[in-house]
């Protein structure tokens, strides 16, 4: 199985502004190009395009090609599942929609803290078993954006989980708030393969800076910025497959083109990415190192550097990597950004010397509207 997939939540569109109009001429032309070159993974779920995206790729794919010419995985929506009886109503809904007998990965769709309480509470994972022994879902697994911890309680709990989706980049490897080498690290000591998703962080890694830009470029310049991003998760072990969101015709050809005979990073290559790291870093909007010190003697419990890490990356990218959901995810149980009370017992032990009561302020702006 070549490690490319085709993820169905940014498709391309006739309209820029308007998920639902889905261009499904392209699609289809996409799906064909990417089944012919050899590869197999469709990716997709019961929210992506409003609804539509499991509907593009029965047209594209399902109705178009052999069942065993392609592998598809969609996910059951936990966030909209309030009742047991949801799961079985979701998933013949998902059959019907992508027009298939069977999925060959499932997966229970954004385990966070509140979505994996609800899992538990509700059956969501006798459920997934149940579908595994009829034969409904061949594999399944979890779709994942929350800290490594977390991660590996459910992984300890729950080992019929066969795989792990996880958000892996280059940029995000260290970052505080998404965790991607620690919750790879906890997948890997569970002997869990990785699905990767954002690889290129929302298109983010596609475009870096200038400086980044030349040193991709003197040691490759036929190589585009997008197969770095890709090929450096590729790379790992214990990675079986990376989607991307390829939303052009483009975008596709090139991805499956470096993919076909996927080569991992050498050591060179390496280098030269923990140097696009840095050069990165150095255009943060808040220079915060993470060292933690600011947190222990905060009354409202305010978790400063997971807060800085989510702003950061949504000053370098928008909202093409779901800032907002990241900034939630981190308040859980903690004061937030807005909680501050400025008495300044952060930044008398900042040895970066941040102001950090008013980046708070920054950062609650951001995202506390």
């Amino acid at each position: 199985m070549k490690k490319l997939g085709f993820g169905g939540m940014r498709l391309p569109r006739l309209v820029e502004n308007d998920p639902k109009s889905i261009d499904q001429a392209q699609v289809n032309e996409m799906a064909d190009h990417f089944i012919n070159q050899g590869f197999t993974y469709f990716d997709t779920a019961y929210p992506y395009h409003q609804g539509l995206s499991e509907g593009a790729f029965k047209k594209a794919v399902v109705d178009r090609y052999p069942r065993e010419a392609f592998l598809l995985a969609d996910k059951m929506p936990t966030f909209s599942v309030f009742k047991t009886e949801d799961y079985e109503r979701f998933f013949n809904e998902q059959l019907e929609r992508c027009g298939v007998e069977y999925f060959d990965y499932y997966l229970l769709h954004n385990l966070g803290e509140k979505n994996y309480a609800s899992s538990v509470k509700l059956g969501g994972f006798e459920f997934m078993k149940k579908l595994k022994e009829e034969g409904k879902a061949k594999h399944i697994g979890f779709s994942f954006h929350d800290k490594a911890e977390l991660l590996d309680e459910i992984l300890t709990k729950h080992p019929e989980m066969e795989f792990v989706q996880l958000q892996l980049n280059y940029i995000d490897w260290e970052s505080e708030s998404i965790q991607s080498r620690k919750c790879y690290e906890v997948a890997r000591k569970h002997n869990k393969p990785v699905i990767v998703m954002e690889p290129i962080k929302g298109g983010g890694l596609a475009n870096p800076p200038e400086k980044a830009q030349e040193l991709f470029k003197a040691y490759n310049k036929e190589m585009s910025y997008a197969s770095w991003a890709i090929r450096y998760v590729a790379s790992l072990e214990g990675v079986m497959m990376v989607l991307s969101g390829m939303n052009s015709f483009n975008q596709l050809k090139d991805n499956t083109a470096y993919m076909s005979d996927f080569k991992p990073l050498n050591e060179e290559e390496k280098e030269i990415i923990l140097k696009v790291v840095d050069i990165i870093n150095e255009s943060i909007a808040i220079p915060c190192t993470n060292c933690q010190y600011c947190v222990d003697d905060c009354p409202k419990k305010i978790n400063i550097p997971a807060y800085f890490s989510v702003y950061n990356s949504y000053h370098l990218y928008g909202d093409r990597n779901f800032p907002a959901m990241h900034y939630d995810r981190q308040s859980h149980g903690r004061g937030k950004a807005s909680e501050c009370i400025e008495c300044k017992a952060c930044e008398r032990h900042c040895p970066q010397h941040i102001l950090i009561t008013e980046k708070l302020k920054l950062v609650a702006g951001a995202f506390e509207k």
